[in-house]
């Protein structure tokens, strides 16, 4: 499935053993080898939620939020129970998702974390401008964002400023990175270095988390649209409770996977 571009595999193993490895997910995310995704998320049987999901990185490695996964998921199981509303499990606790009128997803995706330890930092500073050139900001949504707001994103090479801060000492365990353009209070236009991933067309996580880091700043109203490579997501947040992420989700193919052979 993608969400604007932003794609991502869905392995469905509620009523089976759980097959994905770091090793299988980054054969699977190989583009000229396997499928290829952005993302991985593996849908579990759950005892309290519709589904539990596990999220996993084109490199191999775990994270705990993907919005776009999330939305994929909740697409899903929606249209398995002809249901407008499920709830699902993952590393950010319990998540509501919902259907709009207009068919988009609605996701829950919790409360922010604003803390630099929760981040996590490597030392105590102030999210709100980190001691770095540009004097981003932080904060984590189950992964970590580090957030640049530029004047002007068309020359910017992405690529090459994003590899050097997603691996600078202060982010022990790497970072995301943003470059937003403030296009107006409620509009923003956004480029991404994903974790572990690199240029994607959109991300639901880092959409959210750019969105938060503007309206800390004050720059932002609490509804933002965020224009991404792929297309725009909706992102609201009051400055006090969860982040609620909304944007289109589109089926490509499926299938079953074998061994290779």
């Amino acid at each position: 499935m993608h969400a604007n571009g932003d794609d991502f595999l869905l392995v469905d193993s509620r009523d089976k053993h759980n097959p994905v490895t770091s090793d299988l997910v980054r054969y699977l995310a190989d583009r000229n080898h396997g499928i290829g995704f952005n993302q991985l998320a593996v849908l579990l049987a759950c005892d309290d939620a519709d589904a539990h999901l596990l999220f996993w990185n084109a490199d191999g490695s775990v994270l705990n939020a993907c919005g776009s996964a999330t939305r994929g998921a909740a697409d899903l199981l929606m249209n398995e129970s002809n249901a407008t509303q499920v709830t699902v499990r993952t590393g950010r606790g319990l998540l509501t998702c919902e259907r709009t009128s207009s068919g988009a997803i609605t996701v829950d995706m919790g409360e922010p974390l604003l803390g630099w330890a929760d981040v996590p930092l490597a030392e105590a500073q102030d999210t709100l401008a980190l001691s770095l050139a540009g004097k981003p900001a932080a904060c984590s949504m189950g992964n970590p964002h580090c957030t640049y707001f530029v004047d002007d994103l068309a020359h910017l090479d992405v690529a090459a400023q994003g590899t050097v801060i997603e691996t600078h000492p202060l982010f022990p365990r790497k970072t995301n990175v943003h470059f937003v353009q403030v296009i107006n209070r409620r509009h923003i236009r956004l480029r991404i270095w994903e974790r572990g991933g690199g240029v994607p067309l959109g991300s639901g996580s880092c959409s959210c988390a750019a969105a938060v880091n503007g309206i800390r700043r004050g720059l932002l109203d609490s509804t933002v649209e965020v224009e991404c490579d792929g297309g725009i997501v909706t992102v609201q947040w009051d400055g006090i409770g969860p982040v609620f992420l909304t944007g289109p989700v589109t089926r490509s193919f499926s299938g079953i996977v074998t061994d290779g052979n």
